[in-house]
Formats: structure tokens, sequence, C-alpha cells
């Protein structure tokens, strides 16, 4: 495994972070391709033996199972002090917001609630899960440098935004002496890059660390024409965020199995080996043991120049979807779909 800083920070993090969103209770969540806790945990020990000490999870994946499953994980199989753990919060629900509690007391209580799950007193990356529009961002920004402040998270990451709201958001930082994020958590892979456009050049100005969730599109770029998986067929969003695009994204994928076929080795490692090359550490997530294992091995792998430019050059232009299309002040004026209780994205 290889190892770097996370951004502005001190935090050392494995090149790989393990995502735990198909860890957890599917009768408590809208995925029904989620693992029991017996096989999480043998993920979760296994990445930890192949050097992963970096873990991204969420209060919304399976009603907080996901991070009661990790929590209970890492105090057997690890020491604290050399984990990284991140988490997320979901914006304020409309009832919170019908009875006034405030940004900042939404996030207090949502940290609360997630150190609960884990069974920790402290993260080391609290993310903001999606913009919220309904909120005003000195309030979100006030709140999390209230948890940095209490030592209930040692820093600050977001997600599923747009790269002038991450300025945006830093800028207020900055001027009112809060704390500033130090990561960013998009959609990116190889059939999905419009991060190019402008978050990475952001990101790349400010050292701010990009660790993009997605990062083999649902499992499309890890399989051949004709395989299949149970996450492939049951994932609703996966389908949403990738069918409209099925054919140009296929050339794609079949450079990666030609490349594959020329390493000898799986798509998965030639997936990340080319997405390692542009951010600082890809969330992953693994369902079975041979997922984690394989994805461990892609930090090994080097790919030429000609190499990279041969996986890109077929890539077109792609419209916004998923959370990016949904989330938007319109839809916040409408309804607020977000729950802390059953993830609706």
């Amino acid at each position: 495994m290889q190892y770097t800083k996370l951004g502005n920070s001190d935090l050392n993090v494995s090149r790989i972070c393990m995502g735990c969103m198909g860890f957890g209770d599917a009768q408590n969540g809208q995925h029904t391709w989620t693992v029991d806790e017996a096989q999480s945990r043998e993920i979760i020990k296994r990445g930890l033996e192949l050097g992963v000490n970096f873990f991204d999870t969420a209060i919304a994946y399976q009603s907080g199972t996901s991070e009661q499953y990790l929590g209970r994980a890492i105090k057997d199989f690890a020491k604290r002090d050399d984990i990284a753990i991140a988490t997320k919060f979901l914006p304020r629900t409309a009832k919170e917001i019908e009875q006034g509690i405030s940004g900042q007391k939404h996030i207090e209580k949502m940290l609360d609630k997630s150190l609960l799950n884990l069974g920790m007193d402290y993260v080391d990356l609290y993310i903001y899960h999606m913009w919220d529009y309904a909120t005003p961002l000195y309030d979100i920004m006030e709140g999390l440098n209230n948890a940095v402040k209490s030592g209930k998270a040692r820093y600050i990451g977001i997600s599923n935004c747009f790269a002038y709201q991450l300025t945006k958001a830093n800028a207020l930082a900055e001027k009112e002496g809060f704390a500033k994020f130090i990561s960013v958590q998009g959609h990116y892979n190889l059939i999905f890059r419009e991060e190019e456009r402008e978050m990475a050049k952001l990101c790349r100005e400010e050292n701010i660390a990009m660790t993009p969730y997605s990062a083999l599109a649902g499992g499309r770029l890890a399989k051949r024409p004709g395989e299949t998986s149970k996450r492939l067929e049951q994932d609703s969003y996966a389908h949403l965020k990738y069918d409209a695009t099925v054919g140009q994204d296929g050339i794609i994928i079949d450079c990666v199995a030609q490349l594959a076929d020329k390493y000898g080795v799986s798509m998965t490692e030639i997936s990340l080996a080319w997405l390692l090359t542009k951010v600082t550490a890809p969330v992953v997530g693994a369902t079975k043991l041979h997922h984690i294992e394989g994805v461990a091995k892609a930090v090994r792998l080097t790919l030429s120049d000609d190499e990279i430019a041969y996986l890109e050059e077929a890539y077109v232009p792609h419209n916004l979807v998923g959370v990016m299309a949904q989330n938007t002040p319109e839809s916040a004026k409408e309804k607020h779909v977000w729950s802390t209780g059953n993830q609706k994205i």
C-alpha cells in the first residue's frame, strides 16, 4: 500500500479509501445488495491487512448500520489512532426546518449520532454530504467549525458540490476564521470525467484532496461485456447514472479490458491505476473479499502516458446525473427528499 497526506491536513491516508456504503442491514436501507455484519467484518479486516487505513461511511447508509458495523470492526481489529475515519451528514429535513432547528444544531446532532453509531469519540474527517440550499452557508460553516473546535472532528470535507460552491465556502471560512474544507468527494471515474472541467483544477491549486466516489462506476469499469453481479443488476442509482450513456461508455470499457489483457491484471486494477494518477484517494466499495484484494493491487500498477491517453481519448462530455442533477435550489424549495434514516440518492 502507498500513503499520502490528505490535502492540507496532517492525516496520512492510504491511497485507497474503503467505501462502506455496501455494509449494513439491508432491512434498514434502500440498497438490497449490502452485506451483513459478518461479511463486512471480513472485508474490513482484509483491507486492514492489505494496508488500508482510510474508511468512508455515512449516517445515511442503511440507517446508520454501516457506521455501526465499521466502528465495531475497527475496535476489534485496529488501533484507533492508526485509522482515518470519514463519515457524512445530510441536509436538514423538512421537519427540522419547520421546528426551527438551526444548521449548527443539526450538525451537532448528526455528528453526535454518528459518533454513537461508530462507538468513537471523534472522526478524522466530517463530510458535508451534499449542498443544503435551504440553510445559510454561514450556519453550515460555523456548525462544522464548532465540530472541529470541540475535538469531535479533526478536519472537514465536502461532497457533491460545484467548484464555485467549494470556493465560496472556503472563502467564508477564511474570512471568519473557521475550519476550511480539506477534501472533496465527487463523482469521478473513467466514464464520468466532468470533475476535470473546474473542480480538479481548483483542487490542484488549493491542495484540496480529491477522494471521488463511484470509482468503478458501480462495477461497470470492472466487468467485461456480458459479465454481471448482484450490484450491477440491483443498484438502481447506478442505472440512473450510467444507462443513458452505455454505448459511448462501452468504448472506454473495452479499452480497459484490452489493457487488462495486456498486463494480465483485472479491469479493476487498470481503472483505478488511471484514477490514481488524478486524485488523492478514490473511495472504492467492496462487498466481497476478492474486491478489496483487487483494489489494493492497483496502487502497484503504473500506466504509461500513452496508455493513459488511450484510455481517455474516447471520452465525450456527459450531462450531470445523480445527486448533482437532483439537488438544486428548485428542488430544495419544493421539498426535502433527504432523510437521515434512509438514503435517497
